[in-house]
């Protein structure tokens, strides 16, 4: 394969062009994502165990966390490259890819083998109960002992984009999605919940090994050379950056965990229920997601070369489109809702259960929307505080105070109710932060 020029894709004028071409197969590989997360749920949801689907429904977390190691280096890493990129630094880039790529390997390997050691007591703290302990336990288990694999393939699926092959990047997406919908109709009735994680890492490795085989054969700004070190700048650069994004991933898990703990008492049926709504709002989420994240490169770009007239044009775009997505996919899941619940679980009162947790939830995604693309722009340009900030609003303790309070005074429908009412503050809030800017 021959190697691309590094950074020529972005000097062109034509920005909107530009920023869909770095976004579109972002979005794709998010929609992919969301099927391969969807079959795991309709396999493991087609056994007819409700305890089987609320076991795994509660590890929902690990993946999470594990996420968000990955995003501290995978997101970091390239706030920073774009920045250098567009400085024409081209071998620090090369030090800063290498470094994150290796590192996040260790910390993974860390992290699944910290976990593992104090399993139960952590699945518990996740929500697990006695009846559904065990099968949180064959899922989590799997899935920490593939954590290396899972934390390092946020590093090359981020980096890549950087050096304008999104496609590229997608793709290793969509093939560790097709081996996962491959292997789950094969492993989960054989090994039950550990069938389904075990597909998921095997999946992971696939996309690992087809990424590093392009930064080897086609990136010039990537390298994998090991490197254990950079300059004390670059390190706090990342870490700034990438433990704000990382923040947003733990927040989320440990929001997660407190609604289960919330939902408890209700019953196991209630987190089920949760945890099949969570896997379909995820289809909003990751297109807005994919539309918000996909920009990172060509926001860290012109701000690197100093375009701050190129970056109001490109937000000010950004900001309608993601509006109106929103409105329309609002619309779509709120009366769609039903169906696709159906889609997912051939458990009639689960579906019924989890309706008005599914409208609650899709209510509040144009306001999720402005949060996304606020703290995108803002890691993008090296602004870790805003985008810490923003990080601990709408998952964090803007929602943690919502959830605790609405629950408190209208109980059950409050639970439900708090993630709309959280995404509505916090959209306030990086509408300040964006007028300030």
């Amino acid at each position: 394969m021959e190697k691309e020029n590094t950074g020529s894709r972005f000097e062109s004028g034509r920005l909107i062009p530009n920023y869909f071409r770095l976004a579109l197969p972002v979005v794709i590989g998010s929609i992919v994502t969301i099927v391969y997360n969807l079959a795991d749920t309709y396999f493991i949801a087609q056994t007819g165990d409700a305890l089987l689907v609320a076991g795994v429904s509660v590890c929902a977390p690990v993946f999470m966390i594990l996420m968000a190691i990955g995003n501290i280096f995978g997101q970091g890493g390239s706030s920073l490259l774009s920045r250098l990129l567009g400085q024409k630094r081209a071998e620090d880039a090369g030090r800063v890819s290498a470094f994150c790529f290796w590192i996040a390997l260790a910390a993974g390997a860390a992290a699944g083998g910290i976990l593992l050691l104090f399993r139960e007591p952590f699945l518990s703290l996740l929500g697990a109960s006695a009846d559904t302990i065990p099968y949180a336990r064959e899922y989590g288990t799997v899935l920490l002992a593939g954590a290396p694999l899972i934390v390092v393939n946020f590093i090359h699926m981020n980096l890549l984009r950087c050096e304008g092959m999104a496609g590229l990047s997608m793709a290793g997406t969509v093939i560790g999605a097709a081996v996962n919908v491959i292997l789950d109709p094969v492993m989960i009735p054989k090994m039950g919940a550990a069938g389904a994680a075990a597909a998921t890492v095997i999946g992971y490795l696939c996309s690992d090994l087809f990424l590093l085989g392009v930064v080897l054969l086609k990136s010039r700004a990537l390298s994998v050379r090991p490197v254990l070190r950079v300059p004390r700048a670059f390190l706090t650069d990342i870490l700034s950056i990438g433990v704000t994004a990382a923040i947003t991933n733990i927040a989320t898990s440990l929001c997660t965990i407190l609604v289960n703990q919330k939902l408890l008492p209700f019953g196991d049926d209630r987190i089920a229920a949760m945890g099949i709504v969570l896997k379909v709002t995820m289809i909003v989420q990751m297109i807005l997601v994919g539309f918000s994240f996909g920009g990172i490169p060509l926001f860290g770009y012109l701000s690197g070369a100093g375009e701050r007239e190129k970056i109001r044009r490109l937000l000010r775009f950004c900001m309608l489109f993601l509006t109106g997505l929103s409105l329309v996919m609002t619309l779509a899941v709120f009366f769609a809702g039903g169906a696709l619940l159906r889609l997912i679980t051939p458990d009639a009162a689960l579906a019924e259960t989890g309706l008005p947790m599914l409208r609650w939830h899709v209510a509040g995604s144009v306001f999720a929307g402005i949060v996304m693309l606020t703290t995108c722009l803002c890691q993008a340009s090296g602004r870790a505080l805003p985008a810490l900030v923003l990080s601990l609003s709408r998952q964090g303790i803007v929602f943690v105070v919502v959830l605790l309070a609405a629950s408190a005074v209208f109980g059950y429908t409050g639970i439900l109710a708090s993630q709309f009412m959280a995404d509505a503050l916090s959209a306030l809030l990086a509408g300040a932060i964006l007028l300030k800017s």
